[in-house]
């Protein structure tokens, strides 16, 4: 990652937090990962060289360009899913601030609609989206997930109370291998077997 880029996700970092502080309303807050949640994200990406690389929740594409700064070294693109018009126009700006407009492709809609539609296949997925959902997302995406490819949801130790069913069927699903990991607000990675 060159300094530019480095200096961009520490802009956008400053900015959301200030952001985050003053709105009270959850839909006008970015609720974005952390940069050692990013740092992670663009390691795990680029040790499994993924190319088809699905986001669920953009936001304002902060958690979108660390995995697309990944997919420019791997070859690969970004499809992101996002539902608010607002965050949708932030994160084409950012993106393309970031000079990695071309690296991603920006679903708007419901995350469950769209990725209902989504063909795949995917060597990594990234959920980051309303909590209560990822049990379903779940279900939607991994059929399309390559074997041996990767999901990372997002929040799981800061959210655990609302991830209880999702942490119980990633763990306990045969076709998964899942471990989680104490980084940003606890990220779960699940391997697919096979």
């Amino acid at each position: 990652m060159d300094a530019a880029l480095t200096a961009l996700l520490d802009e956008l970092a400053r900015s959301v937090a200030d952001n985050d502080t003053r709105e009270s309303e959850r839909a006008r807050r970015m609720l974005n990962i952390t940069p050692d949640t990013g740092r992670l994200l663009g390691i795990l990406v680029r040790a499994a060289r993924a190319t088809r690389i699905l986001e669920v929740g953009t936001s304002n594409a902060y958690s979108t360009i660390w995995l697309a700064d990944a997919a420019r070294d791997t070859g690969g693109r970004v499809s992101t899913l996002e539902q608010d018009p607002d965050k949708i126009r932030l994160a084409r700006e950012n993106l393309a601030r970031a000079g990695l407009g071309d690296r991603v492709d920006i679903a708007a809609g419901r995350a469950a609609d769209t990725l209902a539609g989504l063909p795949g296949p995917f060597d990594f997925v990234f959920l980051d989206a309303d909590r209560p959902s990822y049990l379903a997302y779940l279900e939607l995406v991994l059929p399309r997930l390559i074997p041996r490819g990767l999901i990372v949801a997002d929040n799981v130790t800061s959210h655990a109370h609302e991830l209880g069913e999702y942490l119980a069927r990633v763990k306990s699903h045969p076709a998964l291998l899942s471990v989680t990991v104490p980084v940003g607000k606890g990220e779960e990675i699940s391997l697919k077997l096979g």
